[in-house]
C-alpha cells in the first residue's frame, strides 16, 4: 500500500466562517475521518490554525531568521491534511472525493516519495 497526503486548501480571509456554519462541516469531516479508519486506509490527520497564528523559519544562512506569518503570501493556504494508505491513485483519488464532499473543500493529492 502506498501513502497519499490529502491536502485541504482554505481561501478564508483572516478567520474562519463563525462555528454554526463550520459545524455541519466538523461533523461531516469525523464521519468520513471514521469511514477512513474503519476501512484500514488512516495513518495520520490534522487540521491547522488560521494562517495568521503561523511562523516561518529560515536557518539557510548564517544565522537563523524568525518572522511572524507564513511562508508564502497567497489567498490559499493548507487548512488541514490527511495521510492515507491507497492501494493505487485510482483509490486515493476515491477517498479523496469523499474528503472534498465532507469538508466543502478543494483536496489536492500527492503521493509520497518511495512509494
Amino acid at each position: 500500500m502506498a501513502e497519499y497526503l490529502l491536502s485541504v486548501h482554505h481561501d478564508y480571509d483572516e478567520e474562519f466562517p463563525p462555528l454554526e456554519e463550520m459545524q455541519p462541516v466538523f461533523e461531516a469531516v469525523d464521519r468520513f475521518n471514521q469511514k477512513v479508519r474503519d476501512q484500514g486506509a488512516w495513518v495520520f490527520a490534522g487540521g491547522l490554525m488560521p494562517i495568521a497564528q503561523a511562523t516561518t523559519v529560515d536557518s539557510t544562512g548564517d544565522t537563523p531568521i524568525v518572522t511572524d506569518g507564513p511562508y508564502a503570501e497567497s489567498k490559499e493556504y493548507l487548512g488541514g491534511f490527511w495521510v492515507i494508505q491507497a492501494a493505487d491513485l485510482d483509490e486515493a483519488l476515491r477517498w479523496a472525493t469523499e474528503a472534498s464532499t465532507a469538508c466543502r473543500g478543494k483536496v489536492e493529492v500527492r503521493p509520497f516519495q518511495g512509494e
